[in-house]
């Protein structure tokens, strides 16, 4: 299937079960009874599709809602520098693991509202950016979220998407594999430190040990999930209609697992 002009009819009409009908009206601009307004003066900016992930669309407010969230990285060092084209091959690993998840119904793997609620009370106490703007406050936090174009619910459904796609690679990758106390103290010196600025107090060691113990778990299991996911998209039907994207992204190698969010990790 192709779609090669994403913001044509086709995906505003063509996907009665994705929005309806009465999205369809809305984007064609339409009212019920079929009259319609005289043209306004102002243009009208449409979303239109980056890509499409076996028949699931990925449009381009969804990348840029994937750059905005990317503020939330405890540790950016893990991820690199979050381009267009990087933030757009994770948002195709990540729709690839999850309807893996939903086909496979893993309901052990979906995280309660307790635990999104504890990783949301973590990164507003350890995350660096939020150190430096008292997210620990509500105010604090509502300025550190509003600065970014984010929401509280934001902020929610991009946890709890990371934590159920970790639990399930765990559950599938993990087996056997073992970090040990040295590692862990190895990367909270050489890695986790550094990140805080001459003057600014770190989490100590204790605090955060779980957090990195997931990272180095999650590098070891990246062979097995790159193999994993690379198959996904092989067999899968994956379409970057965006040249640009499309061209940049297709020169990198396979996503690696997704690092836990802050408190336990990060994707």
């Amino acid at each position: 299937m192709s779609f090669r002009h994403p913001i044509r009819l086709k995906i505003a009409c063509g996907y009665p079960c994705l929005w309806g009908l009465a999205v369809c009206l809305a984007v064609l601009g339409a009212k019920p009874g079929f009259s319609q307004e005289p043209p306004s003066a102002s243009p009208v900016v449409l979303d239109r599709a980056v890509a499409v992930v076996n028949n699931h669309v990925i449009l381009a407010s969804d990348l840029d809602r994937e750059m905005q969230l990317s503020a939330l990285e405890p540790i950016r060092g893990m991820r690199g520098v979050v381009t267009r084209p990087r933030a757009l091959q994770l948002l195709i690993s990540r729709t690839l693991i999850q309807q893996q998840i939903r086909q496979q119904e893993i309901q052990a793997v979906t995280p309660s509202q307790s635990e999104v609620n504890a990783r949301v009370a973590e990164i507003r106490k350890e995350l660096p950016a939020c150190a430096r703007q008292d997210c620990a406050s509500d105010a604090g936090w509502k300025a550190f979220l509003a600065a970014r174009d984010l929401t509280p619910q934001n902020v929610e459904t991009y946890l709890r998407n990371r934590l159920e796609i970790l639990r399930f690679i765990e559950q599938r990758f993990r087996q056997g594999v073992q970090i040990s106390p040295q590692e862990i103290e190895t990367y909270y010196r050489n890695t986790f430190l550094p990140q805080y600025p001459p003057g600014e107090t770190a989490p100590p060691l204790e605090s955060v040990s779980s957090r990195i113990q997931e990272i180095l778990l999650q590098q070891r299991v990246n062979a097995l999930f790159s193999g994993w996911l690379q198959n996904l998209r092989t067999q899968g039907d994956v379409e970057v209609l965006d040249p640009s994207l499309e061209i940049q992204a297709n020169q990198g190698r396979p996503q690696s697992a997704p690092q836990r969010p802050q408190g336990k990790g990060g994707e």
